[in-house]
């Protein structure tokens, strides 16, 4: 009689942490971090609004880090490429290593320290990426073709960015200028030891 009152006990607490977690209202599918299930996933956003700020390293709760939409493919590129700045405005060579996943960018990073201009101070909410498409999504590779604007810089820069799965988070792997270049490679490719 015990077991089963305490089996009935736990298939409650099981049917309310299901009905806790079930999402409410908004039936677009998501996951937290990167790449599309499957091979190849295109998806196309042109919008300038600027996403608030989140932090995607305490929001992957799952074992996948797949990107499944276009606005979470965003949100890693706005963190990634704030990092990115920030550390190169700030010459901190440990912010950079947080948000690159290849040698050859860190050294790129160490060039651009004190050699970069900035207008004021970089901001996350500063970066938009006005038009996105996503071109490879798997769990180990998200490849996009973006626009990337940053207020506090003169200009943009668009291209294909690999972003790769490093250990526990996303990391810039390298940019390539066309969609047609070879790019795919640097989604097999092993990646080494930051120096």
């Amino acid at each position: 009689m015990v077991r089963r009152v305490i089996a009935g006990i736990i298939a409650i607490g099981l049917g309310l942490g299901i009905w806790a977690l079930w999402p409410r209202g908004d039936t677009t599918p998501t996951t937290t971090g990167p790449p599309v299930a499957g091979p190849t996933t295109t998806s196309r956003l042109n919008s300038t609004t600027s996403l608030p700020p989140v932090d995607t390293s305490t929001t992957r709760t799952t074992a996948s880090h797949v990107v499944e939409t276009v606005e979470e493919a965003e949100e890693i590129l706005r963190e990634l490429w704030f990092g990115w700045f920030e550390g190169i405005y700030n010459q901190d060579e440990d912010r950079i290593r947080e948000v690159v996943a290849t040698e050859e960018l860190l050294l790129a990073a160490r060039e651009a320290f004190g050699s970069m201009e900035f207008s004021t101070p970089p901001v996350l909410s500063g970066i938009t990426l006005p038009d996105l498409e996503i071109l490879r999504t798997d769990d180990g590779c998200l490849a996009t073709w973006s626009e990337i604007q940053a207020s506090f810089r003169e200009g943009s820069s668009s291209g294909v960015y690999i972003i790769r799965w490093r250990g526990d988070h996303w990391a810039i792997a390298s940019v390539w200028a066309y969609k047609e270049d070879l790019w795919d490679a640097d989604c097999e490719t092993p990646l080494g030891p930051l120096p």
